[in-house]
């Protein structure tokens, strides 16, 4: 049984980065919500706990509290900004309401000797982001931190092997977190280190094995890294019980059925082509709404899947590359952390379906998937293929969806990716693509007026797609970019440059 530390979620905008700073770090580490029931929690092989940040304050009259249960588990614990204050206020401390919120950089100094602070400069910077701190220490507890502004700013109840810091570790503005975290992991909790790609691939298999048995298994294949790496997998695990089925849902990028079905068939996986565009089409006439849209896309993928399965006889399970920032970001099981925005591989599936699902990625970042494919051999080219959204060009045209109008965006996100791939910038961003946007713009093309589309670039840079910065990309590549769409597609006239990061906004614009 895979050994594992457990964050509970209280809400914070930085609990993702925190599993990801664990997970670089070879531990397995899985987020729940901070009620998540104990005799759960007692069932895992669990070798630590971390209690997140989180947006409240831990004195107000709707404040969220873990069962208090966990703090006599026996387990090391390392609470962070609000898990201090919650520890703090658990076990007998005192918290100091603040007036103004601390958010920004300061210098920690140790004060006693810690396993905690092994190994990290004295002092070093910290990133602070709390209004409330620690004003008595809980009895058991000492101080192992100061800064100028908080005096409790690191405690430890080295008996218990319980320990809270005020700031946030996990975040890179802080000079030495991985170390800390590190400290944490290995000095405290004792954890082994050995959670790899190979470890999860044998441990994936045979959960994979257990669970659909001799039955067969139909997996939805998009053509983007996700889908093909959890191909692979399943195909790994029940062999030729695998049937992959590559739906043509007419919103995909220019040439894709046919490349996809080529590079699938090359790896010796089994698939089938199925060209349902004019059902998407129609169901999505007249529709705008984001949600709605993937929504519909969502069922209509369930739809074709239940038919395909009941045309190749019988197949108990439909497979799909749902990875974890798709569940973090559709739903809010995780803990208090607000919903973003449903995903049509998650929050779009039907409540009743035939076919029991598989989601062999749900638990890894976009870049542990690609470290996945390739153990498992996929080919680089697939591999650092860009994201590729499950609904397609339907979130990308903002507004009503048309032919004509899909036709617009799909040529124009072909020049953007080949001008990026000739300037040699396609490998140096994460994700490149276009917008349709519902407004036009008049121009001036030869001699006469003009009144077309306009369509944004999006290009960001990122490791895991759950936080993303705009790219840099030079003034000449966009000016090639801007001047091919505008003179070789006829109607777009207008070319504007996305220069938003996530957050605030999202990847995506829909």
């Amino acid at each position: 049984m895979i050994e594992e530390i457990l964050i509970l979620d209280f809400g914070s905008q930085y609990t993702q980065l925190i599993a990801r700073k664990i997970r670089e770090l070879h531990v397995y580490c899985e987020i729940v919500p901070f009620n998540f029931p104990i005799e759960e929690a007692r069932s895992k092989n669990l070798k630590g706990l971390v209690l997140s940040g989180g947006p409240a304050s831990v004195l107000a009259d709707d404040a969220f509290f873990c069962d208090p249960a966990y703090f006599d588990m026996g387990l090391p614990i390392l609470g962070i900004c609000y898990g201090l204050q919650l520890i703090g206020i658990t076990m007998g401390g005192e918290l100091q309401r603040s007036r103004s919120r601390e958010y920004g950089p300061a210098m920690l100094t140790p004060t006693e000797t810690s396993l905690l602070f092994d190994d990290i400069e004295e002092p070093s910077r910290v990133w602070m982001s709390h209004g409330d701190s620690l004003d008595k220490l809980p009895p058991g507890f000492i101080n192992i931190g100061r800064t100028s502004q908080v005096e409790h700013s690191a405690i430890a109840n080295r008996d218990k092997k319980i320990y809270g810091l005020q700031f946030h570790p996990e975040v890179y503005h802080t000079q030495n977190g991985k170390q800390i975290l590190s400290n944490f992991l290995f000095k405290i909790c004792k954890a082994a280190g050995d959670w790899t790609m190979e470890s999860f691939i044998e441990d994936s298999v045979k959960r994979i094995r257990e669970m659909a048995g001799r039955s067969r298994v139909l997996c939805a294949v998009s053509g983007g890294v996700d889908s093909s790496v959890c191909a692979l997998l399943l195909s790994k695990a029940v062999g030729k019980n695998l049937v992959a089925v590559f739906v043509n849902n007419g919103l995909l990028r220019k040439d894709e059925d046919t490349a996809v079905i080529k590079e699938l068939a090359d790896l010796n996986v089994d698939i089938r082509a199925v060209d349902a565009s004019d059902i998407f089409l129609s169901r999505l006439k007249g529709v705008i709404d984001p949600e709605e849209k993937r929504k519909i896309i969502g069922r209509t993928f369930i739809e074709i899947f239940d038919e395909k399965a009941k045309e190749l006889g019988q197949i108990d399970f439909l497979a799909q590359g749902t990875l974890y920032p798709d569940v973090i970001e559709s739903v809010s099981f995780k803990g208090p952390s607000a919903t973003i925005k449903s995903h049509h591989n998650v929050g779009g599936l039907p409540e009743k379906m035939d076919l029991k699902l598989i989601e062999p990625l749900r638990e890894l970042f976009k870049d542990e998937v690609r470290a996945l494919g390739g153990k498992l051999g996929l080919k680089q080219e697939l591999l650092m293929r860009h994201p590729f959204p499950g609904p397609g060009l339907a979130v990308r045209i903002l507004g009503e969806i048309t032919q004509e109008r899909l036709e617009l965006v799909r040529e124009a996100d072909a020049i953007f990716i080949q001008s990026l791939r000739d300037f040699n910038y396609y490998d140096k961003v994460w994700q490149a693509f276009c917008v349709l946007l519902p407004v036009q713009a008049v121009g001036v093309m030869g001699d006469e007026r003009t009144y077309e589309n306009v369509l944004a670039l999006r290009a960001v840079s990122s490791t895991d797609g759950m936080t993303a910065d705009w790219s840099r990309l030079p003034e000449d590549l966009l000016e090639h970019v801007s001047s091919t769409i505008v003179n070789k597609i006829k109607g777009i006239n207008r070319v504007v440059y996305d220069i938003s990061s996530k957050p605030p906004a999202t990847i995506e614009w829909e």
